[in-house]
């Protein structure tokens, strides 16, 4: 018999993973059934910031030389286009020096190094120059468990019957871990995005739980795990709840502009949005029975 600690745990990584799934949904049926006549709202447009996406991920089973950083600025509320930014200097450093280039492949805004080198516990520090501007930010690759096992089981939901996806992974007992979960199911374009700590699973196992009403035999179900700092923890835990603090309401109160770790050293002011990590991860590919 699960504990009640195991049943709140499980509604509240749904609760999360549901999140941002519910906020573009009443997104979308908001802007069509909306009145007849469009209505252009005159809105204030800030200078554009730069957008950092430095996510260094090392797939298990790989020797993780291919990484790839992105580079974007943001842009007004009805432009449909996100600019790319091309002509920076990127790169990263590690603890003894070695310098790991990025460069970009001409005219996407993506940065791409084929020999970087992934130590578990190694410290690094990224650095990109654009615009007479030098942002920088350090962090630890951390290390990510297995995805040991998947089980699959229907359960009687509010409007029938549901499928229910869980993959189960060892908490390593000796530290406190945080992690982040993301599912993708076959037909949608993001995955969903959860996280979780271990305070009431310190050493033992842990799960990843999906359910989805529109899951469905041969669905496939793109699962990741991925071990992350406490920082970044708390970073993403509130991206998520930024996603969906509006309940759907295009006349919500606009959030707070979530900074990252990574810092302008040359005007402070002009801080960039966006992260850098790093962490191992580990995927599995399921197939809906």
């Amino acid at each position: 018999m699960k504990s009640i600690v195991q049943e709140f745990k499980q509604s509240y990584i749904k609760m999360i993973l549901k999140n941002v799934k519910l906020i573009i949904s009443l997104l979308i049926i908001t802007a069509f059934s909306s009145c007849e006549d469009v209505i252009d709202v005159n809105l204030n447009t800030a200078e554009p910031k730069l957008v950092i996406d430095a996510s260094i991920k090392w797939q298990k089973g790989t020797v993780g030389n291919n990484q790839k950083i992105k580079l974007t600025t943001t842009t007004s509320y009805y432009n449909n286009i996100i600019p790319i930014v091309s002509g920076a200097t990127v790169f990263i450093i590690n603890s003894t020096n070695t310098v790991f280039n990025f460069i970009e492949t001409p005219a996407t805004g993506e940065y791409l190094c084929n020999d970087f080198i992934p130590i578990i516990d190694e410290t690094y520090t990224l650095t990109v120059i654009y615009n007479g501007n030098t942002y920088v930010s350090t962090d630890k690759l951390i290390s990510t468990p297995i995805i040991e096992t998947i089980e699959q089981e229907t359960v009687q939901g509010l409007s029938g019957d549901e499928i229910q996806i869980k993959f189960f992974y060892q908490d390593n007992g000796l530290q406190n871990n945080y992690y982040l979960i993301g599912f993708k199911k076959s037909g949608i374009i993001f995955p969903e995005y959860g996280v979780l700590d271990d305070k009431f699973f310190q050493g033992n196992q842990m799960f990843g739980f999906y359910t989805n009403e529109e899951l469905n035999p041969t669905n496939t179900l793109d699962m990741t795990l991925q071990g992350i700092t406490l920082r970044y923890y708390n970073y993403m835990n509130k991206l998520i709840n930024i996603a969906g603090s509006a309940g759907g309401s295009p006349f919500a109160t606009a959030p707070a502009t979530l900074r990252g770790n990574i810092i302008n050293q040359t005007n402070s002011a002009n801080y960039p949005l966006g992260y850098f990590h790093l962490s191992e991860i580990d995927l599995k590919n399921y197939i809906v029975l």
